[in-house]
């Protein structure tokens, strides 16, 4: 492949909110890489054995920890999936834009008018694609799924898409290609509700007899594959997916792609967005059972797997040297998440949450605090660093990179950070969690005072929620064990006053946990 060159002039004056960091005093002698972007679905930050796990072996992705950088404060933007997808790929807070959870019928999420990651990148010739998850809606409201869909991710940025819509566990239960559903019979139409059923249609709550993994809260819907979903869906049988091979037609997907553009003179852009360890957990019989911790053990090492063979596709076509590669996990980690499927009964000594408290949907710092690596043979020195970055740094600090005057507010400059570990990060970030937002500067967060239950049951999750605001000290205090707040009225009162004023005034108005 030809490596694309360009000289930068410094960027001091074109990047909103510079960072320290940021590529600004010298002229630097930069190339377009190719840029995989991959990301895991629910992977807490001690699941990898990079970040200190002893009980799950990841070889391929501590490869990539030990031959890159290894960030041990790196962070989504939210504790759930859709929000931190949305700040990933536009650069945006997702509470600007009201972003949660979005049901598998939801209409697109982001404006066709906003820039994005891929469309940034498609400015500075490259081309673009998205394999695996998406959850960030598709068409409108009232969408026809047996017709072609838009807009979708090919409206944003994306040149080439294959994708599931929404998530394993909801429907419709179809792969999605380029806006239209891959192997659909026009016969046999797709129906899809969120809230009625079809007549006829079994459930995973009416006719438990059928089903093949039992659902333990909201999953008990439409049964496809022996798996009770959520939501309603009738039709599209030539079209359904089978979970088990999931990961392997994704990985096909992906090798075929990265084969084929190697060959060609642009540089290309490749959102990996995996599946694992998201519920339902069905790892291919190759892997079943062989975590010894249930489901959820075997689809980790089924996605480290998948690394590996990502990487001996890059390395056989010929391109690892000009290939830079971000890896990272939407929100923290969460064992039932719907199912019984043993992940509770097998952990063991195994601790998804690596020593940091809460989780999935929680304002503590296991919530969005997620393993963050980069990577690129020959130019990024291996190395552990401590700058806090987020993935929603992607798109300021990828259009440095490439030499994009492209920039967002939100988004920061941390490419130096990204290369370098020896460099800084941003100063504070926002973090959120199912419409409640902290405030994280320096060593410190401040979570502020929300109401509503402190422990999520069905989750087993603490969710961050305290009548009095909290203040922590993460450098001396991972797991959040001893408030500051009242030893540190200042610097309390401080802090609080720069999340208002960062934040709005209305930080406090919230919206009840919806898991589903």
């Amino acid at each position: 492949m030809k490596i694309n060159k360009l000289w930068l002039v410094p960027l001091a004056m074109l990047a909103l909110g510079c960072q320290k960091n940021a590529t600004t005093s010298e002229e630097v002698e930069t190339t377009k890489p190719n840029i995989i972007f991959v990301y895991m679905d629910d992977l807490g930050y001690g699941d990898i054995s990079a970040n200190g796990s002893t009980t799950i072996n990841t070889p391929n992705m501590d490869a990539l920890a030990n031959g890159g950088i290894n960030f041990s404060n790196g962070y989504a933007s939210s504790a759930t999936c859709t929000p931190s997808r949305y700040a990933a790929f536009t650069g945006e807070y997702p509470w600007r834009k009201n972003a949660q959870i979005l049901p598998g019928s939801a209409p697109m999420l982001i404006s066709t008018e906003q820039m994005t990651v891929p469309k940034m990148l498609q400015g500075a010739g490259y081309e673009t694609a998205i394999i695996g998850k998406w959850h960030l809606g598709l068409g409108t409201h009232d969408k026809d799924w047996n017709v072609h869909i838009s807009p979708g991710p090919n409206e944003v940025g994306f040149d080439h898409s294959y994708i599931m819509a929404a998530t394993q566990d909801r429907v419709p239960t179809v792969y999605i290609e380029d806006g239209d559903v891959v192997g659909l019979d026009k016969n046999d139409p797709i129906q899809i509700d969120y809230k009625k059923n079809f007549e006829g249609q079994p459930t995973g709550k009416d006719n438990p007899e059928l089903i093949t993994m039992k659902w333990h809260h909201g999953h008990n819907n439409t049964i496809v594959n022996g798996i009770p979903r959520i939501g309603y869906m009738k039709g599209g049988k030539s079209a359904l997916w089978s979970d088990v091979d999931m990961a392997d037609h994704f990985l096909d997907k992906v090798k075929n792609y990265i084969t084929t553009q190697a060959k060609t003179e642009k540089p290309f852009f490749l959102a990996y967005t995996m599946q694992q360890p998201h519920v339902p957990r069905t790892p291919h019989p190759r892997f079943e059972g062989k975590s010894g911790m249930g489901p959820r053990g075997d689809v980790i090492m089924e996605a480290d797997w998948c690394i590996g063979e990502l990487m001996k596709t890059i390395k056989q076509a010929g391109i690892e040297e000009n290939t830079m590669i971000i890896f990272s996990s939407d929100n923290g980690p969460v064992l039932n998440d719907g199912y019984y499927d043993d992940a509770v009964e097998l952990i063991g000594n195994h601790d998804p949450k690596g020593g940091l408290r809460g989780g999935k949907y929680s304002l503590f710092d296991a919530g969005a605090h997620v393993p963050f690596i980069t990577y690129w043979k020959g130019k990024i020195k291996p190395g552990k660093s401590t700058a806090l970055v987020c993935q929603m740094d992607m798109l300021n600090s990828l259009a440095a990179l490439v030499g994009s005057d492209v920039r967002s507010d939100d988004s920061k400059d941390v490419l130096g950070a990204f290369l370098d570990a020896k460099e800084e990060g941003r100063t504070s970030l926002i973090l959120e969690a199912t419409t409640r937002t902290s405030y994280r500067k320096g060593d410190y967060v401040l979570i502020p005072p929300y109401k509503g239950k402190k422990l999520n049951k069905q989750v087993n999750i603490e969710l961050g929620n305290d009548n009095e605001i909290q203040l922590y000290n993460l450098k001396k205090d991972r797991a959040q064990t001893h408030n500051l707040a009242k030893e540190n009225p200042e610097l309390t009162k401080q802090l609080l006053e720069e999340f208002t004023k960062l934040r709005g005034e209305g930080f406090g108005k919230t919206k009840k946990l919806e898991l589903m």
